[in-house]
C-alpha cells in the first residue's frame, strides 16, 4: 500500500496533465501516477500542454516544470488560470532558482515541488490538492444549487453561461439557450395556495432534469416562476425538441390555468464586441422572445431572431 493510496478520494476519476520537456522525468511521474490509479496525459512543453487542454478540459490537476522550450510553465500557468480556473497547477523545477516558492505561489499555482521528488512527496500534494478540490466542489454544490427544485440557481447560471460561451466558441460548436416562465402562476398561487404554487415549481424542475441531455444540458431556476435551459453541441432542431417536449410533459399535469412560455436563442460571436456585451445580446434577444411568447398568446414558444 502507498503512503495514503487507501485515502484519495475517487481517484479513478481523477485526470492529470503532465508537462516536462525532460522525458526521463515524464517517464517517472507517469509510472507513479499509473501505479496509483490515475488517469493521465503527457505534454513535452506548455504549447503542447495548451493543445491538451483543447481538446479534453477534464484535467483536474496540471503537473508543469517551470523551464521548457516554446512557452514555459509560468506561461502555462497563466493560460490556465484564465482559461480553466477550475484547475489546479502543482509546478515542478530542477536546479534553477529563477522562480523561489513565493513567485510560483503568488502566481497561482496551488503547490510546488523542487527536482528530485519522491514517489510519497507526490503523492501527498496531489491528496491534499484533491481533498481541497473536493471539499470546494461540495461547498459550491450547497451554493449553487435552488433549495426548490433541485435545479442549479441564478448564480450559478452567472457563471456558467459565459463558461459554456467560451468553451462553443474554442470547440465550434452551437449552444442554445432557453428561457421559460409559467403562464398564470401567480393567479394559480392565489387560488390554491403556496404548497400547490411549490408542486409546480418542483414538477417543472423534474420534468427540465428529465429532458436535459446528460452532460449536454443545463437546467436552472432563474428567479421566482422563470427558468432556464443552456442547451450544448446541438442544432436549433434540437434545441426545439427539447422545448417541445418539456412543454408537452408539463401540460399532462394539468395545472388549471398555468401553461408555459418559451423564449429560445442561439449565441452568436460579434468580434466587435467584448464577450461580456456579447452573453448581454444573448440574453436579451432570448429573454424577449420570451415575452414575445407571452404577449402572442402565451403557451407557445418563440424563436429569437
Amino acid at each position: 500500500m502507498t503512503l495514503l493510496g487507501k485515502d484519495l478520494p475517487a481517484i479513478k476519476n481523477i485526470k492529470i496533465l503532465l508537462v516536462d520537456d525532460d522525458p526521463v522525468i515524464l517517464t517517472l511521474m507517469a509510472s507513479i501516477l499509473r501505479k496509483n490509479g490515475y488517469q493521465f496525459a503527457s505534454a513535452s512543453d506548455g504549447l503542447e500542454a495548451v493543445k491538451k487542454l483543447e481538446q479534453d478540459d477534464t484535467f483536474r490537476i496540471v503537473i508543469t516544470d517551470i523551464n521548457m522550450p516554446r512557452m514555459n510553465g509560468m506561461e502555462l500557468l497563466k493560460h490556465i488560470l484564465e482559461f480553466y480556473p477550475q484547475t489546479a497547477v502543482i509546478v515542478t523545477t530542477g536546479f534553477s532558482r529563477e522562480y523561489s516558492y513565493m513567485d510560483v505561489i503568488k502566481a497561482g499555482a496551488i503547490d510546488y515541488m523542487t527536482k528530485p521528488f519522491d514517489t510519497d512527496e507526490l503523492l501527498a500534494k496531489l491528496h491534499r490538492v484533491i481533498r481541497e478540490q473536493t471539499m470546494v466542489e461540495q461547498l459550491e454544490k450547497m451554493s449553487i444549487s435552488d433549495g426548490l427544485t433541485s435545479l442549479y440557481n441564478r448564480r450559478y447560471f452567472d457563471l456558467k453561461i459565459m463558461e459554456e460561451i467560451h468553451r462553443s466558441s474554442r470547440h465550434h460548436y452551437r449552444i442554445f439557450l432557453a428561457f421559460i416562465d409559467i403562464d398564470n402562476f401567480k393567479s394559480f398561487n392565489d387560488e390554491y395556495g403556496h404548497q400547490a404554487g411549490d408542486e409546480v415549481l418542483q414538477t417543472l424542475g423534474s420534468i427540465m432534469l428529465n429532458c436535459a441531455r446528460r452532460g449536454g444540458d443545463w437546467a436552472f431556476r432563474y428567479g421566482g416562476d422563470e427558468f432556464a435551459m443552456l442547451l450544448t453541441e446541438t442544432s436549433e432542431e434540437q434545441a426545439l425538441m427539447i422545448c417541445e417536449r418539456i412543454n408537452s410533459s408539463y401540460k399532462e399535469n394539468n395545472f388549471g390555468s398555468t401553461s408555459l412560455s418559451f423564449g429560445l436563442g442561439e449565441f452568436h460571436r460579434h468580434e466587435e464586441l467584448d464577450w461580456y456585451k456579447d452573453m448581454h445580446l444573448f440574453l436579451k434577444k432570448t429573454d424577449d422572445a420570451m415575452y414575445k411568447a407571452k404577449k402572442g398568446g402565451k403557451n407557445k414558444i418563440v424563436i429569437a431572431d
